[in-house]
């Protein structure tokens, strides 16, 4: 089904002043058709590999028989549970689908060790396991796969009839995987990470969890039409004026659900989002909310608010000042990746880029291969370990006192960062601060799961406007778990990463304060603190 869009206030102008413009400028056909001069010279030469996802149905197409028949062999086998292992776009895609279309899909998209363990010692007799990455040389996916491979021969099953690979055409994985007998699937290497739902890393682990990945292609195709028209009702032209023509500019995008049509569906826009725009000093900072946010009612200036709703409603019917996205999930993913592009186009930034992404990873083999004496906390408060700036901490002797200092240091127009280097299947109760820090600081709050987030809201964290403060929680490593042939372990590499984020950070001139929690009973002290 295709998208429609509904707006009023701001969003409503912006859509009036900008898309006829960008129909005179033929910018919908021209994307389509892979023109890569529309972001400028400057992004040209990363545009004209990156458009393949405008053509990512019918490329794939040819790919479902062979998933399908893969995954019937393999229930034949007995062999019905499905792990991914994946980072950023390579594992949120998936997961939006198969949680919208009830497939029974395990996303493992962490270095926590106790979450790795978790995952790599339960029903192994029965797993598959997809490793995605378009080079192989993401290190949490790395660790995880060498995870698997080693409980599989310890457990007397040959890694290559378990182990399924997608990755792009000669990369190094894709050589060493064929090297070792595993089953292969090769990506588009024209299509960006952020932008690959449609192509082998969505729909790879989502066919053999069992959803209908056929109906998602269909979904999408039926969209591809309105979405390729230089016409004033284009979908993607209306949301990308929509969310990034507004004057003067809202530039935190809170999306809120309505329902359960989509499940999920927040967490891949705010990848999508964060990751193209946030570039340059500039960008939209997506706030993934619940229908009860104190974000929906702040009235702030700066924040546009986004439904997505199952039916579309007449205009006048919207809440003032708000959008609503309806749709269909497949052809949801092709408008929101069209109206992004546009978004870039007139934030005059390069959508396809990530420059911001490498740091944080450079930050943390530097860490990893020097391994240098941990950072003394400023105080301890219990069983938490409070480190920051000095000069924002000075006097302060709690944890509530540190929350209470940062959340003093938001800007006007800024926001605050919570970011969890933590089993996100064990704490899930973590994810209400991000409620209330936004009820008690008047400002948007984001959450993200480390190392998770990096791949995602972690490019706009340090390329975007630097009016951002970021509140770490991370955790003790006494349940620690080996990396095969790796001279660190999970817990070394989890902890590595949220230092790492914080030393970037804290180079750019944001605001880092780090809560490290000993155990169970610091974690709801900590909540307790935020509270």
């Amino acid at each position: 089904m295709t998208a429609t869009i509904g707006a009023r206030g701001p969003a409503a102008d912006a859509i009036a002043r900008h898309v006829p413009q960008l129909v005179e400028q033929l910018v919908a056909s021209r994307m389509t058709n892979g023109d890569a001069t529309l972001w400028g010279p400057a992004a040209e030469d990363e545009a004209e590999k990156r458009l393949g996802w405008t053509q990512a149905v019918s490329v794939s197409r040819p790919l479902v028989p062979a998933i399908i028949a893969l995954r019937d062999d393999l229930a034949a086998r007995g062999v019905t549970r499905v792990v991914l292992c994946g980072m950023g776009g390579s594992s949120l895609a998936p997961e939006v689908i198969t949680r919208t279309l009830g497939a029974d899909l395990v996303v493992l998209d962490s270095t926590d060790p106790g979450q790795v363990r978790a995952v790599v010692e339960h029903r192994l007799a029965e797993t598959v396991v997809v490793v995605s990455s378009k080079s192989g040389s993401t290190v949490e996916t790395d660790s995880q796969k060498r995870a698997f491979e080693a409980a599989f021969r310890a457990a007397g099953i040959d890694p290559a009839e378990r182990i399924v690979i997608v990755t792009d055409p000669d990369s190094p994985l894709e050589q060493a995987s064929l090297a070792a007998g595993y089953r292969v699937f090769r990506a588009d290497p024209t299509v960006g990470g952020r932008y690959s739902a449609l192509t082998a890393f969505g729909l790879v682990p989502s066919g053999l969890a069992g959803a209908d990945i056929e109906e998602i292609l269909d979904e999408a195709e039926a969209a591809l039409a309105p979405l390729a028209i230089d016409s004033a009702s284009n979908p993607g032209l209306q949301l990308g004026a929509a969310i990034a023509g507004t004057e003067p500019r809202r530039d935190k995008l809170v999306i809120v659900a309505d329902g359960t049509h989509i499940v999920g569906f927040g967490d891949w826009v705010e990848q999508l989002i964060a990751e193209s725009t946030g570039k340059d000093g500039t960008g939209i900072l997506p706030v993934v909310v619940g229908s009860d946010a104190p974000e929906l009612h702040s009235g702030a200036p700066d924040i546009q608010v986004v439904r997505l709703v199952a039916n579309a409603r007449a205009t006048e019917e919207v809440a003032p000042g708000e959008i609503e996205v309806s749709g269909s999930l497949g052809g949801l993913l092709m408008t929101w990746k069209y109206a992004t592009a546009v978004a870039g186009i007139l934030l005059g930034i390069n959508p396809f880029d990530q420059p911001d992404v490498e740091s944080a990873k450079i930050a943390a083999r530097g860490l990893l291969d020097a391994r240098p004496e941990p950072v003394a906390p400023v105080f301890v408060d219990g069983g938490i370990a409070v480190t920051g700036p000095a000069e924002l901490l000075a006097g302060a002797t709690t944890a509530a006192q540190a929350v209470a200092r940062l959340r003093d240091a938001v800007p006007a127009d800024g926001y605050i960062a919570v970011q969890a280097y933590l089993d996100r299947t064990a704490h899930p109760e973590l994810e209400a601060v991000r409620h209330r820090l936004a009820a008690a600081s008047g400002r948007p709050v984001t959450f993200g799961w480390g190392p998770r987030f990096l791949h995602s809201t972690g490019q706009y964290h340090k390329g975007g406007p630097a009016h951002g403060v970021f509140l770490q929680i991370v955790g003790g490593t006494s349940d620690d778990l080996e990396i095969a042939d790796r001279p660190f372990t999970f817990g070394q590499l989890i902890a590595a990463q949220a230092a790492g984020d914080a030393r970037v950070l804290a180079e750019h001139g944001r605001p880092v304060v780090t809560l490290a929690v000993a155990d169970e009973d610091a974690i709801a002290a900590l909540i307790a603190a935020i509270d």
